[in-house]
């Protein structure tokens, strides 16, 4: 098995990198208008937007090998990163770092590194290489050690505590699994057995997790406490109206009344800019760039890549709905990030990562079946 085969820059899927760069350079442009404070010189800084585009340089350096060593490679490499991973995770409580109220970074000195970003890359990686090797849908017993390879790394991130990228690694694996299929009567039992003991998370959530779901049913019921983000992203978006008020004409952006305008909000303070107009567009681009992915979902020549290219398509899909969801108030508060919008160094370099791998399985179903 060569490592590289130049053939594979003819088959280079320029859909997926055509959109990604694209996404990547609106978000840049937006965080700039998010992130900007100026001086009393009257210099304008944007520390956020400069970073981000070095992490998406970095970004862009990680996904090279990505893309062109042979991605069935990892096949066997899953397992050590797996283990690699919970290390990291377990090693949060004990030196990591405190922002928010969270602990979820550990300081490498130069930047912060969030061991649950690698967290599911890992859970990608382990859960594709278990479920190519199953060629029947999946019996309780098969399933519950599907599951298990979700509920370790979320055990550790939700005790960080970090409810959103937990649920992120369960989206991620929830997908791959009725991507694989399951046993009839598996599936019927968990149809109805999983609505009945979903309450019962209920009483596992920590006080402010509670307090940001029934802001959903009524953000005006705490406007300045957990209802604040809810509003004035809302707020935001809606005076944006149809063509939006301007690169960096934003009131609530501008003004500070947006919280978390370049994490979690970010598209809020594009809607503000761009208008239902712009919102349509970014969603339509969104929407491609999901569409590729899929493509190569259904055309990879082999089980493991278009298990491991569903699990991409997943993680993406997750992410774009929940975080739009969360600012327009249809999903409560999670901190779920949108992919390659959203400022994150870890983030943005994992996202790239993902693209590389896509790119790969794209590549190789022109040069070898099963």
């Amino acid at each position: 098995m060569t490592i590289f085969d130049k053939r594979l820059l003819s088959y280079l899927n320029w859909g997926l990198i055509g959109t990604t760069l694209l996404l990547f350079a609106i978000g840049a442009v937006n965080l700039y208008s998010a992130s900007r404070v100026r001086m009393e010189s009257g210099i304008i800084a944007a520390p956020f937007f400069e970073r981000q585009l070095i992490w998406g340089g970095i970004g862009c350096l990680v996904m090279l090998p990505c893309t062109f060593v042979d991605y069935r490679r990892l096949h066997r490499f899953a397992w050590p990163f797996f283990v690699i991973s919970l290390s990291c995770l377990a090693l949060v409580p004990i030196c990591g770092k405190i922002v928010y109220g969270a602990r979820r970074w550990i300081d490498l000195g130069l930047f912060h590194f969030q061991p649950s970003e690698m967290a599911k890359f890992a859970v990608l990686l382990m859960g594709a290489q278990f479920l190519s090797n199953e060629t029947s849908p999946l019996s309780w017993k098969r399933l519950g050690i599907a599951i298990s390879i979700g509920l370790i790394p979320g055990g550790f991130i939700v005790m960080q505590p970090d409810l959103g990228t937990a649920l992120t690694c369960f989206a991620i694996l929830g997908g791959m699994i009725l991507y694989h299929g399951i046993e009839k009567k598996v599936f019927l039992t968990c149809l109805v057995v999983v609505p009945l003991i979903l309450p019962a998370f209920w009483f596992t959530l920590h006080d402010y997790q509670k307090q940001r779901i029934m802001t959903l049913i009524d953000p005006s019921s705490d406007p300045r406490g957990s209802g604040y983000h809810i509003i004035q992203s809302q707020i935001a978006i809606g005076s944006g109206k149809i063509w939006g008020n301007g690169f960096m004409e934003g009131t609530q952006s501008q003004l500070r009344f947006l919280p978390e305008k370049h994490t979690d909000f970010a598209v809020a303070v594009f809607g503000e800019e761009w208008g239902f107009a712009g919102c349509v567009t970014l969603m339509t681009i969104f929407s491609l760039f999901l569409l590729t992915i899929f493509s190569t979902v259904r055309d990879a020549r082999d089980r493991f890549g278009s298990t491991l290219a569903a699990g991409v398509l997943f993680y993406f899909f997750w992410q774009i709905f929940v975080n739009t969801g969360m600012v327009v108030g249809i999903m409560p508060v999670v901190g779920i990030p949108l992919p390659f919008l959203s400022y994150g160094g870890s983030a943005t370099i994992i996202n790239f990562a993902l693209i590389g791998l896509v790119l790969n399985i794209s590549m190789h179903r022109f040069l070898f079946r099963t």
